[in-house]
């Protein structure tokens, strides 16, 4: 019976967070510190005209201020760029702040003062003096969706069906759709012009931003070609990646330490602008610098969910079956660089339907570039594709729920294989009966309390069990101790306890004699932490480590003629309290580790 495992704990990290031991990225203290602050642009496209730093320069505590004129190329290579889905050997197109006078997006960095405190970088900040040559720009997304395109980070998705057909031929309809694409799958067109019922629906999600509690923030000291950068990251081995080619250094001489996270839902999956930015600053004048966020910087300078424009039209039987899908999506991009956040990815495994068409395009826009935010791509398709299921309800006049269940997919719909696991149709039951579903009136305005009116809804929401590569260290100490490392993050959701956990579970400890160390690109390699698959990836580097003790012990034992374990394989024996024992008779057929 597991000791550890599913079982409710105090987190391990609990009292250095209450207590303010817990070190965030700009909480380190490093000697002879010097302070940057980021200087913001106020256009959104153009180039710089001329810029006056004079009086900058001049005020009292001033080092030195860095623009596009004095500041360094940072010359990025090809190299493995570890995404949120992948690692692949392709160019490092990230942002680089100071490098042109041009100007891609609104708020753009056009200097960096540093100096001896914070507050006179932030003074001196204010005496810079930027004059544009301003060019007509597009930051609105309405007017360039008509020249969206296809991103080439990933393959367009492909048609179930013929979608486009039976949506123009259904009952009931409301605006027309149009579909771009030629489709590649199918006869939807014939089983639309059979659809009994149709609704047509157009959704808008408005830009979101993620701000957490901790601003970013970096400190870089570098000692000859050696950088060391403490930064707020959710994964080190990718800004370190990034660093490496800004600056043509080997990789193995950056190290990243991010020890603790205060919140970044995406906002650090990727290298951001501003390590590199002070790195450079630190090269240039051979001492550390530091350099965080503003409150009003955290809204322009690590990426955003995009704007999303997303257009849903369904066919349905009259029993409510559905017999087509269509989700078109465009949302922005920047100017600068390509980026796309899946949204129509999982709208091909909700519901059971022959036909579905589900493209996705982008457009540049001059903003800055979107980025992964909380449950990418699935919280803004979901959103749209279930607003229209609801409208689909309506117009069938069947239940909401009754409609979903109408519909479940007791298979993959892609590919017709068996979920591994599914308890959403358990999920669905016991949801309305905890909430009283039943008592829901299904027309609108209906339900009231007094003069208040209440809308009760559902919805379903998909998100993937993912599992990456990943790596983990195990130390076990001849005291009954063990240390254990992995180059992880821990955003908030207790990877140090879980890590904690499942070690001591595996090694027969108890969890206040384990030591989990995360964050830092001296530990093996693992996953940016993000599309919740730090447990399931992580954990199950340390489980195999701890496993690959225990074999270890078992072949150590063997060498003794009397061992109690002779003869036992290692999957027939487990370690707990000090000793390594069969599993079948858990008495005193054991072997002390010490």
């Amino acid at each position: 019976m597991a000791r550890y495992i599913g079982k409710e704990m105090s987190r391990v990290d609990g009292i250095a967070k209450v207590t303010g031991k817990a070190k965030y990225a700009a909480e380190f203290q490093v000697s002879n510190l010097a302070y940057g602050f980021i200087v913001l642009g106020t256009v959104a496209k153009g180039t710089i005209k001329s810029i006056d730093t004079g009086e900058a320069e001049r005020a009292a505590g001033v080092i030195r201020v860095f623009t596009h004129l004095n500041t360094p190329k940072l010359d990025p290579k090809f190299s493995m760029v570890q995404a949120p889905s992948r690692a692949t050997d392709e160019q490092d197109k990230s942002f680089r702040a100071l490098q042109s006078d041009k100007i891609f997006f609104n708020m753009q960095p056009v200097a960096l003062v540093v100096a001896e405190t914070y507050e006179q970088a932030r003074y001196a900040a204010r005496l810079v003096k930027v004059s544009y040559n301003t060019e007509p720009h597009t930051t609105d997304t309405e007017a360039v969706r008509a020249i969206a395109r296809v991103p080439t980070q990933a393959p367009p998705l492909k048609p179930r069906g013929n979608p486009e057909e039976t949506m123009r031929t259904a009952a009931i309809e409301t605006q027309p759709l149009v579909v771009e694409h030629t489709l590649t799958r199918g006869n939807p067109e014939e089983t639309m012009r059979t659809a009994a019922v149709k609704v047509e629906a157009e959704y808008r999600i408005p830009i979101e931003h993620h701000n957490p509690i901790e601003p970013h923030a970096a400190i870089a000291v570098w000692q000859g070609d050696k950088l060391t950068i403490f930064d707020k990251t959710q994964g080190v081995y990718g800004v370190r990646a990034h660093l490496a080619s800004s600056f043509g250094v080997p990789e193995e001489n950056v190290s990243v330490l991010s020890p603790f996270v205060g919140g970044a839902f995406g906002s650090s999956l990727r290298p951001n602008y501003y390590p590199a930015l002070t790195a450079m600053a630190a090269r240039e004048l051979k001492r550390p610098v530091k350099v965080v966020y503003t409150r009003t910087q955290m809204f322009t300078g690590h990426g955003y969910r995009p704007y999303t424009i997303q257009k849903v039209a369904l066919g349905a039987e009259r029993s409510g079956k559905l017999s087509t899908m269509i989700h078109e999506v465009v949302h922005n991009t920047s100017n600068i660089e390509e980026f796309s956040d899946e949204t129509t990815l999982f709208t091909r495994q909700v519901y059971a339907c022959p036909n579905l068409y589900a493209p996705l395009k982008i457009t540049n826009t001059d903003l800055p570039t979107p980025t992964w935010m909380r449950a990418p791509g699935a919280v803004s398709g979901m959103f749209a594709l279930e607003c229209a299921m609801d409208e689909l309800a309506y117009a069938l006049k069947i239940d909401p729920l009754e409609l979903r269940l109408i519909n479940y997919a007791e298979v993959d719909p892609e590919s017709g294989k068996p979920f591994s696991s599914k308890a959403l149709r358990e999920c669905y039951r016991l949801g309305a009966e905890k909430f009283g579903w039943k008592k829901r009136q299904f027309e609108p305005r209906s339900m009231r309390d007094g003069r208040l009116l209440v809308g009760w809804g559902m919805a379903t929401g998909v998100w993937g069990a993912f599992q990456m590569p990943a790596a983990a260290l195990i130390t076990l100490r001849v005291d009954g101790t063990a240390q254990v490392a992995s180059a992880t993050s821990d955003i908030g959701p207790g990877t140090y306890t879980v890590m904690t956990m499942i070690a001591a579970e595996y090694l027969g400890l108890k969890l206040e004699q384990v030591k989990f160390e995360l964050g830092d690109t001296k530990f093996p390699r693992s996953p940016s932490q993000g599309g919740s698959w730090t447990t399931a990836s992580v954990g199950s580097a340390v489980r195999g480590a701890a496993l690959a003790i225990g074999t270890k012990l078992l072949a150590l034992a063997n060498q003794e003629p009397n061992s109690p374990l002779k003869g036992a394989a290692a999957a027939d024996v487990e370690m707990l309290d000090g000793r390594l024992r069969l599993k079948a008779t858990r008495r005193v057929s054991s072997i002390s580790l010490e």
